[in-house]
């Protein structure tokens, strides 16, 4: 039996005010994790006070501001444990995260990456939803499960998650070594670079364990980056998914369908932000490449959608 150990990886900027939250809800784990690491992507707050707090409970690394893929990176460069788990430092975990997780690999050590449920919440606290009931591939999960907390999605079960995945980066648990060999999440990217790292480890994967209640908390703000500038929050997106693409003809066919899938949405959602604007052109010349790459009549569609204002 194999039993895991976890190194918990929390990317930090400026994260003074909700960090103590964040790292509490590890520290509670009814599986207490291996280690802690908190990567200081360059704050100029007292995020660093803030970690100093808990003493030798939590390692602090310090890297100038290098983005959260970088810190993420770094972390797992780091760590010590034989699986990563992540958690956004101002998102928090429910107590049995780790343990959920760690169960079940003790009993299957032929699973190659974990993910589950999550709740969006807002400032408030208030329960704005859930991932995998609001999305089509969480849908098919929570069906196939039937009222169990375990399921296994393997095979073409992949093609709509890589689509519109349900699991975010909080709920993701994966083998270090895996990790290490996918080279971790791909730098540069503002927005979306969990989808290329979580499409590359799916592409290697044969068996993934779904746990159907919520692991953890993700909290919306009102005020982001990406709501505050849908159009270019989207059009990172969409380039992201683009870089992606260089590697996609090496892939697994469901991947590769899921991935058109998915890059279609995206450029759907940039000419909705663009026609937002007034910019009819723009979002015309947003939509067109999927019509032109991948012909059918869900390209159409989104094409006459955007035509049709």
């Amino acid at each position: 039996m194999s039993i895991p150990r976890f190194s918990v990886i929390i990317p930090a900027y400026n994260a003074a005010a909700t960090l103590a939250r964040a790292l509490d809800s590890v520290l509670v784990q009814t599986w207490p994790a291996h280690e802690i690491i908190v990567v200081d992507d360059g704050s100029s707050d007292a995020t660093a006070a803030a970690v100093a707090a808990y003493g030798d409970k939590v390692r602090y690394l310090y890297q100038h501001n290098a983005g959260v893929s970088a810190a993420r990176n770094a972390g797992a460069q780091a760590a010590s444990g034989d699986w990563l788990a992540f958690l956004d430092a101002d998102d928090w975990y429910y107590p049995n995260r780790l343990k959920w997780h760690a169960d079940w690999i003790a009993r299957d050590s032929d699973l190659d990456f974990l993910t589950g449920d999550y709740e969006y919440r807002d400032l408030s606290g208030k329960l704005i939803g859930m991932s995998m009931a609001g999305k089509p591939s969480g849908q098919r999960m929570l069906l196939k499960a039937a009222g169990v907390r375990e399921v296994v999605m393997q095979g073409s079960e992949f093609e709509a998650f890589v689509a519109d995945h349900f699991g975010d980066t909080h709920t993701l648990s994966v083998p270090l070594t895996t990790f290490r060999a996918l080279g971790g999440y791909p730098l540069g990217f503002k927005v979306c670079e969990d989808v290329h790292f979580l499409t590359r480890l799916v592409a290697r994967s044969r068996r993934a364990g779904v746990i159907c209640e919520p692991l953890a908390v993700y909290l919306i703000h009102p005020s982001s980056a990406t709501r505050a500038d849908p159009v270019r929050a989207q059009f990172e997106n969409v380039r992201t998914l683009i870089a992606l693409g260089e590697q996609v003809a090496t892939l697994p066919a469901a991947v590769r369908r899921g991935y058109t899938t998915r890059l279609r949405q995206a450029r759907l959602n940039l000419g909705y932000a663009l026609s937002k604007t007034g910019n009819r052109t723009g979002a015309m010349r947003a939509v067109l490449p999927s019509l032109i790459e991948a012909p059918s009549f869900a390209s159409m569609r989104n094409l006459l959608s955007i035509l049709k204002g």
